[in-house]
């Protein structure tokens, strides 16, 4: 668990991912490059879009208990 949300510096660009010789690859921002299996990839994915549901919900409960639109 990340101890000090204050010190988080997010990534706005999204990584791009490619097919290369039976592997994925996903470069991202910064020189960032991971390759997977084609399993591996796809579990990536699925937790990635999971995550990203629970961190918009948590960011639209924030806004609405501060009241921010």
């Amino acid at each position: 668990m990340i101890n000090d949300p204050e010190a988080i510096q997010p990534l706005s660009q999204p990584g791009v991912a490619s097919a290369e010789e039976g592997l994925v690859v996903l470069d991202g921002p910064d020189g960032v490059a991971v390759t997977m299996t084609a399993d591996a990839a796809h579990r990536t994915g699925e937790s990635l879009v999971s995550a990203a549901a629970v961190a918009a919900q948590q960011l639209a409960n924030k806004m609405g208990e501060t009241g921010q639109t």
